[in-house]
């Protein structure tokens, strides 16, 4: 497995991770919103395993502001990594896909591309992009056996986003406990390890006749906003 990140430091960290826990991980620096290197990404991960059967493109950032407060360069930011950083990676990896008959694609959405909040039209518009993608894709894709699926999750608050990275554990959790009861239904917010649960899921060949779908995974967060 090889994945990408533009936060080097972090990426070596992760690789080390997955690797003393007995998986099997290659950390590959690259920028989603540069072309050249996305193609260096997935060329040099074919290179390392042979071939290429499932994608994962997770790639996201946010800026949360109204709409009329942000700078053009913010917004062309959010729109170029979770938009149109998934344009270079899917065009780089639908023709290793093809020469081995299949493959599976799953891309990354969010709940905000259904219901979302004054603050978070550029994150809302980038996502909500990725659903109309994946949808138009599975026509040209199916007879080639390649599925392409948008995961959907959904959570209320975010640490970074609320500004909570410093302060103690116990505090965040207590706030973001607080939060999701205003937002979520089924209460806390959807633990990392039960969202990587579903993408794998759609990365299995578990469901084979799942293709072009919006897979909501929010708790019920998107229902109770209707």
């Amino acid at each position: 497995m090889a994945f990408c990140g533009r936060r080097e430091k972090l990426g070596h960290k992760v690789e080390a991770c997955i690797r003393s826990r007995g998986g099997e991980a290659t950390y590959i620096p690259a920028d989603v919103r540069d072309e050249s290197q996305v193609k260096g990404f997935v060329d040099q991960t074919v290179h390392k395993s042979g071939r290429l059967d499932v994608a994962f493109n997770n790639a996201g950032i946010t800026l949360e502001k109204p709409l009329h407060e942000y700078t053009s360069a913010e917004w062309d930011d959010v729109l170029a990594t979770n938009l149109r950083g998934v344009f270079p990676a899917m065009k780089y990896e639908i023709p290793y896909m093809l020469a081995n008959g299949g493959g599976n694609i799953v891309v990354t959405s969010s709940s905000n591309a259904l219901a979302t909040t004054e603050k978070k039209s550029a994150y809302a518009a980038s996502k909500r992009g990725p659903v109309g993608l994946c949808s138009r894709l599975l026509w040209t894709m199916c007879e080639k056996r390649i599925r392409v699926n948008a995961l959907t999750p959904g959570t209320a608050h975010l640490r970074r986003v609320a500004h909570m990275e410093d302060i103690p554990d116990s505090v965040w959790e207590a706030a973001a406990s607080a939060n999701a009861k205003l937002h979520i239904p089924m209460g806390p917010m959807a633990t990392p390890q039960e969202v990587a649960a579903f993408a794998l899921a759609l990365a299995s060949d578990d469901f084979p006749y799942v293709t072009g779908a919006q897979m909501v995974l929010d708790g019920g967060k998107t229902a109770h906003a209707g």
